[in-house]
């Protein structure tokens, strides 16, 4: 499985418009963050996992041609804001673009892309192929996903895991049942937002507790904003087998 970090950043990006922090005006690349999104190459099938307002940016730099399915955590702008370009791929592979969500996702998408769902539409929008989730495994083209429900505040927002792999992101808390469905995991990326505690996502040093807790081989630190500091700053604090994610990072788990 290869794995592409589309975005780390959270939902204002790093920089941020008008901020004048070190952080914000750091010339190393590493603190440059987009919106956060991963992109998943499985057994030749191409998925990303949200599609935030940076999500043509984000393809076009990783020249991703072929995508066969967008998978949702939640419903807010930063996951979901660049959905009208998967009509690229629709042009391209001739094809409706599978989407798969919870249904409150898929009800704030047919308020936010009313066009896209209309019963007339305006020739040449986005055309999707709904898949409504709950919290149970599900197959996209053969390839098992797992839901991780996690609470984004209050908030029930799901993660991913797909074999070993697991992917969550604006996770504040995660209950024990959600945790167990997590064990053995080699490879985990989970939010560290910042240091100081925060209503609904982790912190750096909760993300941490949780990385020990479900133990995985490696662990990738996501959805960062510019109060955690300096990339290279942070690195350095971070136990051997944690890393900090950054934009265009790509492993293999």
């Amino acid at each position: 499985m290869e794995i592409i970090f589309l975005g780390t950043g959270t939902s204002q990006g790093v920089p941020i418009i008008t901020c004048d922090c070190e952080v914000c005006r750091s010339e190393d690349t590493k603190d440059k963050r987009l919106r956060s999104a991963i992109y998943l190459a499985i057994d030749g099938y191409s998925f990303v996992i949200d599609s935030g307002p940076d999500f043509r940016q984000q393809m076009l730099r990783e020249d991703i041609k072929k995508l066969d399915a967008l998978i949702f955590t939640h419903e807010h702008k930063d996951h979901t804001a660049g959905m009208d370009d998967v009509r690229s791929y629709n042009f391209s592979q001739q094809k409706d673009m599978p989407i798969y969500a919870l249904p409150r996702i898929i009800s704030q998408l047919k308020q936010e892309f009313a066009y896209v769902f209309a019963a007339k539409k305006y020739p040449g929008v986005p055309s999707v192929e709904v898949h409504e989730l709950e919290n149970k495994p599900f197959e996209v083209e053969g390839i098992e996903f797992i839901p991780i429900e996690v609470m984004h505040y209050k908030l029930p927002i799901f993660g991913y895991r797909v074999k070993d792999f697991a992917y969550i992101t604006d996770a504040k808390t995660i209950a024990d049942t959600e945790v167990e469905k997590l064990k053995g995991v080699k490879t985990l990326v989970i939010n560290a937002l910042q240091h100081k505690p925060h209503i609904s996502h982790f912190t750096l040093e909760e993300a941490l507790e949780m990385i020990e807790q479900i133990n995985p081989e490696k662990a990738y630190l996501t959805h960062i904003s510019h109060n955690l500091g300096f990339h290279k700053e942070v690195q350095k604090t971070l136990p051997e087998n944690v890393f900090l994610a950054y934009d265009g990072l790509k492993i293999q788990a």
